[in-house]
């Protein structure tokens, strides 16, 4: 990449996400961090001189207990809903299933999210709860670990592909299956502690 080819895409980087979120002279910190907003400034899986993709280097990291927990929520319709409580779809117990996937997906993440660790997990659990009203599923993703980097995308990727099987074993009753808000609950661990969204949406 040219110099100015490099200059135009910092200027660019620069008017989108503020100036120095990129910046040259301070690499070590943009390459180091955890890579998952850890207290890190900017982006820390894009390399601060070429702007090219890179995995982020934790090997001087301490290792810490880091805990995640993500959440998604699967509207169902109410026909599919009812099936699921029952029990009674063709291809068998769905939030069994679901619970499963969930776990699956969460030890798959590296796999899926290019850029992402290989992150020896000690527990994942999944928590599947019904809500009547709208007929819907919330999925709860909690990943563990003792490691160099947090477990955020173990613990969405966890809730994610458990609203995905969820559908899959429920679209020949209902297409207008709804999979929303997958999203970060909490974390804790790593250099940034705890964060945990509040009860409106925010974070607290």
């Amino acid at each position: 990449m040219s110099e100015s080819a490099v200059a135009e895409a910092n200027a660019s980087l620069d008017a989108t996400f503020g100036r120095d979120a990129f910046s040259t002279t301070t690499p070590s910190r943009a390459r180091d961090g955890d890579g998952d907003g850890d207290g890190d400034e900017g982006l820390t899986h894009v390399d601060p001189v070429t702007g090219a993709a890179s995995m982020v280097n934790v090997g001087a990291k301490p290792s810490t207990s880091r805990t995640a927990t993500a959440s998604a929520r699967v509207t169902l319709g109410r026909a599919a809903y009812e099936a699921v409580k029952r029990n009674g779809l063709k291809k068998g117990d769905v939030l069994a299933t679901a619970r499963l996937a969930g776990i699956m997906g969460a030890k798959k993440t590296h796999d899926l999210i290019p850029l992402c660790h290989h992150v020896a997990l000690d527990g994942v659990t999944i928590d599947l709860r019904t809500v009547d009203d709208d007929a819907a599923v919330e999925v709860f993703a909690t990943a563990s670990c003792a490691g160099k980097t947090g477990v955020e995308m173990e613990a969405l990727t966890a809730a994610a592909v458990s609203g995905l099987t969820i559908y899959d074993m429920c679209k020949a009753v209902s297409k207008d299956i709804v999979i929303d808000r997958v999203r970060l609950e909490s974390k804790i661990g790593g250099k940034s502690g705890e964060w945990r969204r509040s009860s409106s949406g925010g974070v607290e």
